[in-house]
């Protein structure tokens, strides 16, 4: 018996020196071979913008407050969507399977109650831009228990939740929503937007009041507003609040420090994890500055009194939108007589305006430029990238032409990725009967989704894009490196403290077998995937052969 103990002992020891030679000898070949869990980095998300009232009907009896049942232009009215209806696309699995892990959608809280005609007919404020309350959601929009189950449950599958702060303006004044006092806002002149002050200290349109945010005049509460809260019982608990932040802060009782204090509430309260800020260069700069430091401190806050819902270490991200902001600005916005820094004004990313002029050149130029403006210029930051939008008139692709290549592009390219509603889906941005930028603001194409084929192609290709891009760090934060001008063929490689993490892309490749070169990104022997066809293949003389019917390539180390 002992001798058969030792036997196996022996046998044993053996087989153990062998598979740890195997091991060592498998962990050389592969050294870049992720070694944990891969991180979420903000500068390489993959972000959804979605319009709360375009995107999906989760609620039908929340579809129609305050009397709003006037006729409005075509797209000008609510149509219906909620943050019931996100959180019924989270559950499943809808943005999980387009590789979202941040969703941005537009403002929530209460509008003014009436409409107002900009020319176009009639408009409500369905876009979320013209608030009445900033403490309140609007019913159309949601409650905000829906907004907890909301960010509970993108959490839950990874996804962070960026909401959509406008401190800059009111909404417009109508029959039943008054103007704000005389200390708050300024109802003229018109903005020029030929220097600083004619960009700032003005009124964007003509009857949409400006918040004075320069004003160091302290102000007490609006009387509507004032009234309002004593009517719906809690008059005297948002006082306390506004006593206690004050208190705390130290800052006088100025407009802008209202609003800071009501938009970083929501943080406090639901653990939101970043803000897009609206119309940023009609403030001054400070504004984003003070902004910014209460949106950390109401994170750190929230992290604390929430420890188990905690997700990670990232700080609370801010992206700003500064119109005709360019990355080849690198950090610096020129107003004309002033250049400002929104960088080192609060904001971690910034909008670029500059991406759907950018895509139409090739991939090398596009590649190699975001990687060097985000890796010098603008190292610690980063912008977000984007080919259609809400309100921009000019979208890389206005007649969906082209979206297998916008997806290409958007997704493979280094920065933040935008994917606006409906992009995934070639939604039409061109409607009959529309005026101005509500033919961009359709309602979500859900029927092309489910029943069209040609739908559904231009869909899984974004899925397998944004997929790869969500698991690989490296597709949006990485360094690019050409490896092969044509066909092109470039690697990423990112690394952040004990994590590290590289790709190589091939696009315009033959359909069939192809042997695609792999530089100095993967060792011999490494094992990859194709993650766009979902075939394997070994490093062997500097390339992968894969066989595959499409002409792209997304190469990862195989787990």
């Amino acid at each position: 018996m002992r001798s058969r103990n030792i036997t196996l002992t022996l046998v044993f020891l053996v087989a153990t020196t062998f598979v740890s030679a195997q091991v060592k000898k498998e962990s050389k070949i592969n050294s870049n071979v992720k070694t944990e869990k891969t991180p979420f980095v903000w500068e390489g998300a993959n972000l959804y913008f979605l319009m709360t009232d375009r995107f999906n009907n989760g609620n039908k009896s929340n579809d129609v407050n305050y009397n709003r049942t006037k006729t409005t232009g075509k797209l000008r009215g609510f149509e219906g969507g909620d943050i019931k209806g996100i959180t019924q696309k989270v559950d499943e699995g809808y943005f999980t399977k387009l590789g979202i892990n941040v969703i941005w959608f537009t403002p929530v809280v209460e509008q003014i109650h009436d409409g107002v005609d900009e020319g176009t007919g009639l408009s409500y404020g369905f876009h979320g831009y013209w608030a009445r309350d900033w403490t309140a959601l609007d019913p159309n929009f949601g409650t905000k228990k829906e907004l907890a189950e909301l960010v509970k449950k993108a959490h839950a599958k990874g996804i962070r939740i960026m909401l959509d702060g406008v401190i800059n303006h009111t909404g417009p004044v109508t029959e039943v929503d008054t103007v704000w006092p005389e200390g708050w806002v300024r109802t003229g002149p018109q903005c020029q937007y030929n220097n600083f002050e004619n960009t700032t200290a003005c009124t964007l349109v003509a009857n949409l009041p400006d918040v004075k945010t320069e004003s160091k005049e302290e102000v007490a509460l609006p009387p509507f507003l004032v009234e309002k809260w004593k009517a719906e019982g809690r008059y005297d608990k948002e006082v306390a609040s506004l006593d206690a932040f004050f208190k705390r802060t130290g800052y006088p009782r100025t407009p802008k420090y209202y609003i800071i204090k009501w938009l970083t509430d929501y943080i406090t309260e639901f653990g939101i994890d970043g803000y897009r800020a609206d119309t940023v260069k009609h403030t001054d700069e400070s504004v984003w500055a003070d902004f910014k430091t209460q949106c950390d401190y109401s994170f750190a806050d929230w992290k604390k009194k929430n420890p188990t819902q905690v997700l990670d270490n990232n700080p609370f991200y801010t992206i700003a939108e500064v119109y005709n902001y360019n990355i080849s600005n690198g950090q610096l916005f020129d107003f004309g007589d002033k250049k400002v820094n929104y960088y080192e004004n609060g904001f971690t990313g910034m909008i670029n305006f500059e991406f759907k002029s950018d895509a139409q050149k090739d991939y090398a130029t596009l590649f190699s430029k975001y990687s060097n403006l985000l890796n010098n210029q603008l190292k610690e930051y980063s912008v977000l990238n984007y080919l259609s939008s809400h309100d921009d008139g000019g979208p890389f692709d206005a007649n969906r032409q082209k979206s297998f290549e916008s997806g290409t592009k958007l997704l493979l390219t280094p920065g933040i990725s935008q994917v606006y509603y409906g992009d995934e889906s070639a939604r039409s941005l061109v409607v009959e009967g529309t005026q101005g930028d509500a033919t961009l603001r359709s309602f979500m194409n859900w029927d092309a989704i489910k029943n069209d084929a040609n739908t559904q192609k231009v869909q899984s290709h974004w899925q397998k894009l944004g997929q790869f891009r969500r698991n690989h760090p490296a597709v949006g934060a990485g360094v690019n490196v050409e490896i092969s001008a044509k066909p092109y063929v470039c690697s990423r490689t990112f690394s952040r403290g004990k994590y590290s993490d590289t790709v190589v892309i091939g696009l315009d490749l033959t359909k069939g077998k192809k042997g695609i070169p792999v530089g100095a990104a993967f060792k011999e022997g490494a094992k990859v995937r194709d993650s766009y066809s979902g075939k394997m293949g070994t490093v062997a003389n500097g390339k992968v052969v894969i066989d595959s019917e499409f002409d792209i390539v997304l190469l990862e180390l195989r787990k």
